[in-house]
């Protein structure tokens, strides 16, 4: 973490209006030093500041929230071609901190651009969203009407709970509102135009902005492609197929590889045995499932090996790990981004049992399943509607995503590909994992080449795993 501020206090207030007379400007931001982070051995290395924002863009002069912003300037400011707004996904992430964060982004890159970061609301220091501990949850593949009601109860209340602990910003939290909020991010640096590059639910965001303010875009990456035209049934059943694919890809590896832990048995034929001893054991159920789907990420299949291997040895699991505050701002981002409403067990019967047709080894995705049913306590349409991309007015956009990627499926990259052929261009790992910018030098140039000189390749194109 960057310290305990960014800059003053990120708060929601209502002691200044966000607007003078009819119109609407944001104030220039202020620089100052990040903080120290206690936990990291050097300094981070850029400036951190706030923008203010209406809380409510349709009502302006309303109170309004600040938003925490982190800037690494171009080392070669002479050659300068303005900022690249960058944004690490989630939902829950600090993209302020990533952009301060070394490592990720070449040399040229960070050359060439102001690189920018700024935390979407509810998240790092963008008025946090914490939900209160719910209590034990039921289980959420339930067996018969009542305990779907018990479920469906359970979520109500969390999600009514969340909501009243973290307003006014839980209404005010859905990817269409912090698409504005970036085009105010751009406004305060006074900037025309911008260069873009997110990741994972990041690739959202910058399809919003996309949308809304084509005509301000430079150049845009999207990495690990989110389709937010899919409805309930594809945004489970895709993600259940890629799961299974993930897992047949790890398979694969353990084939292959001597120092896995599973090598020469066969992988698939134990891996269910492994789910039945990971059931039965002191934690909550799918655990393993859980653990072995995050491996995917990486891959780190090394890792999923061992955990695999340990269950069917009976040793006792590893803790799986926590992501940012996701569980909490998912109730008010993704339940509000995607139309997930299941609104009767005969429904849910039919959806799962479609999620375990395409994805029968991992029993769906750990992911989607677990976002369906935390949304079950939400009521009403979604404040940001899914639809099919329409981005005419921006220029092209360069699609990355692996082959074999367990959160973003490539079909949804191949989907959003073709909602917007005629402006974007696809370049695919073919390879596992989640996340494509910094795999190898053929998906790092490309992208860079795309950044720096506004060059696409001129057809979709392939980088080796």
């Amino acid at each position: 973490m960057l310290g305990t501020v960014l800059a003053s206090a990120l708060l929601l207030t209502g002691a200044a209006p966000a607007v003078a007379g009819a119109g609407w400007t944001p104030s220039p931001i202020v620089w100052t030093t990040c903080p120290d982070d206690p936990d990291s051995p050097a300094p981070p290395d850029g400036e951190c500041g706030t923008v203010r924002v209406p809380l409510d863009w349709n009502a302006p002069a309303g109170p309004s929230i600040d938003l925490a912003v982190a800037r690494h300037r171009a080392t070669d400011s002479a050659h300068r071609l303005g900022v690249l707004l960058a944004d690490l996904g989630g939902p829950g992430s600090s993209s302020a901190e990533f952009a301060v964060s070394p490592g990720f982004f070449s040399p040229e890159i960070q050359a060439r651009f102001d690189v920018v970061g700024f935390d979407v609301r509810g998240t790092g220091r963008s008025a946090f969203i914490r939900c209160a501990d719910a209590g034990p949850a039921p289980g959420d593949e339930p067996a018969d009407r009542a305990e779907f009601a018990v479920l469906r109860r359970y979520s109500e209340k969390a999600v009514s709970d969340c909501r009243a602990r973290n307003l006014p910003v839980f209404d005010h939290a859905n990817t269409a509102v912090n698409a504005r909020d970036m085009d105010a991010v751009r406004r305060a640096l006074g900037e025309d135009r911008i260069s873009y590059l997110g990741i994972s639910y990041g690739t959202l965001l910058g399809q919003q902005y996309a949308e809304r303010y084509g005509d301000r875009v430079r150049a845009m990456v999207l990495d690990s492609v989110i389709d937010h035209s899919a409805g309930i049934e594809r945004f489970l059943g895709d993600r259940a197929t890629a799961a299974d694919e993930g897992l047949r890809q790890f398979a694969a590896w353990c084939d292959r590889t001597t120092t896995c832990a599973l090598h020469g048995q066969d992988v698939l034929a134990v891996w269910p045995r492994a789910l039945e001893i990971a059931d039965g054991l002191p934690e909550r159920r799918n655990w393993l499932r859980d653990r072995v789907f995050f491996d995917m990420y990486g891959p780190d299949w090394a890792d999923a090996a061992q955990v695999i291997a340990d269950t069917l040895a009976g040793k006792p699991p590893v803790t799986t790990r926590f992501e940012y505050n996701y569980a909490s701002i998912r109730l008010a981002v993704v339940c509000q981004d995607f139309a997930l409403r299941i609104r009767s067990f005969a429904q849910y019967s039919a959806l799962r049992a479609e999620e375990l047709r395409r994805g029968p080894l991992m029993r769906g995705s750990t992911l989607s399943h677990g976002e369906a049913m935390a949304c079950l306590g939400v009521h009403g349409p979604p404040a940001n509607p899914p639809h099919r991309l329409d981005i005419a007015r921006a220029p092209r956009l360069l699609l990355l995503n692996t082959r074999y990627d367990p959160a973003t499926p490539y079909a949804w990259a191949l989907a959003v590909h073709r909602q917007a052929a005629a402006n974007t261009t696809l370049l695919t790992y073919e390879g596992a994992g989640h996340g494509v910018y910094p795999r190898n030098a053929c998906t790092r140039s490309a992208a860079d080449r795309y950044l720096l000189t506004l060059e696409a390749p001129r057809h979709d194109t392939t980088c080796p795993a």
